[in-house]
């Protein structure tokens, strides 16, 4: 019984490194996170400026003009989809095409932000709970200078790893809520360019 505590322990203690180490290269992955958050939350802006109240407008007699509202060096989801449903030829398989691919789009853009939401926090106890044991080891013999250092380590995993959560959530949310209104506004306008085929076809 001995033999596997101390097997056990080795294995939690080697983790520990690894685990600061992989901390700290979402660390760094979270931070570059937040500057593309920001960039494509700029272009959200100036988007939702531009298209806002022209969607809340359209009818089937105006839906042509949103072509010209379309910025030629903007490659956010939402241009890129309502460029090529403006550009082709619409049908209804077609716009639920490309539905389906924004949606699809949309996740893979989530993805990291859905990861360090649910990772941070678990390599953050992980590298918490392995430095507890040295510095309670420290604490019995009398060792403070030792078991001041673990300690400095179990709480720097666990800020470091609610940081990278933290981050991850907000980023979560907010793009979330973007990409939901953006299929919306595309399910809206295709089926008014669908609407404009069938009447356009009704009095050929």
């Amino acid at each position: 019984m001995e033999l596997i505590s101390k097997s056990l322990f080795w294995v939690a203690n080697s983790l520990l490194i690894p685990d600061i180490i992989i901390l700290l290269l979402l660390f760094g992955r979270s931070l570059l996170l937040v500057g593309s958050f920001y960039n494509q939350m700029m272009v959200k802006r100036r988007n939702d400026a531009l298209f806002n109240r022209k969607i809340k407008e359209l009818t089937t007699e105006n839906i042509s003009e949103l072509k010209s509202l379309l910025p030629q060096k903007d490659d956010s989801l939402f241009v890129k989809y309502l460029r090529d449903l403006l550009t082709a030829e619409s049908s209804e398989a077609y716009s639920e095409y490309l539905l389906s691919n924004l949606e699809n789009d949309a996740d893979k853009d989530l993805s990291l932000s859905k990861l360090l939401t649910k990772i941070g926090p678990v390599l953050g106890l992980i590298g918490t709970l392995i430095a507890m044991s040295p510095a309670l080891v420290g604490l019995s013999t009398g060792d403070i200078s030792g078991m001041a250092y673990n300690m400095q380590v179990v709480f720097a995993t666990t800020v470091v790893g609610l940081v990278i959560s933290a981050i991850g959530l907000v980023t979560l949310q907010s793009k979330q809520r973007w990409y939901a209104k953006d299929v919306y506004n595309i399910e809206y306008i295709s089926r008014l360019l669908n609407r404009k085929n069938e009447n356009s076809q009704k009095n050929l």
